[in-house]
């Protein structure tokens, strides 16, 4: 059984799609960022870090913190959606490391200014902004070539860039960036029909 500490954000649904794809029987265990709960002792043992999501490995006694390394712990786990070696894995790796170190970080920096910064800073929003619209590019350009994100098939990193999209076009009210993206519009809309997807995208607050 897998222990899944999250909240409904993001990197949370990350896991928690993982976990529905990969068929891993998990239950949830709360940790609200609001109430600053990610800052509780318990959870800083297994995630230093103090962010969600961490994970328990109940059956081996690991705990794994870090949405890429969780990513790759259950997909070596189960033999799912990474490819165990050669060019396939490594397509799969970059691509998961290019979300964990821009899309998912940019995102969040134009999500902050845009709709939770108590002024509008217009240097913060455009540096943001733009950022945001050059890997969007960069996305439309690798999905105009390849079924999925990392190639043909469907992997963890199109686990780990769906719920940032989704938070782009929704929460951080950013659709009109996705305006010129029909490639990634067909990708978003592929991937959102997977029922462990919309399963995924429903887990957080609630204990299981």
């Amino acid at each position: 059984m897998i222990v899944l500490h999250t909240w409904t954000t993001p990197n949370g649904f990350k896991a928690s799609i993982a976990l529905e794809e990969m068929g891993l029987p998990y239950k949830v265990r709360p940790v609200n960022i609001g109430a600053d709960e990610q800052f509780h002792p318990d959870f800083l043992k297994i995630s230093p870090n103090n962010k969600i999501p961490a994970i328990v490995d109940e059956e081996t006694g690991i705990s794994v913190f870090e949405t890429g390394a969780i990513l790759v712990y259950l997909a070596e786990k189960t033999g799912k959606f990474l490819p165990a070696s050669g060019e396939g894995r490594c397509k799969v790796l970059e691509w998961l490391n290019w979300q964990m170190g821009g899309l998912g970080p940019m995102f969040g920096q134009l999500g902050h200014f845009a709709v939770f910064a108590p002024e509008k800073v217009p240097y913060a929003l455009n540096r943001y902004t733009n950022e945001a619209k050059r890997l969007l590019g960069v996305l439309e350009t690798q999905l105009s070539k390849h079924a999925y994100v990392a190639g043909d098939d469907y992997t963890i990193a199109d686990m780990a860039i769906y719920p940032w999209i989704n938070t782009l076009r929704t929460f951080y009210q950013q659709e009109a960036l996705l305006a010129d993206s029909p490639h990634i519009r067909a990708w978003f809309d592929k991937v959102g029909a997977r029922p462990a997807v919309q399963k995924g995208m429903t887990v957080g607050k609630t204990a299981t």
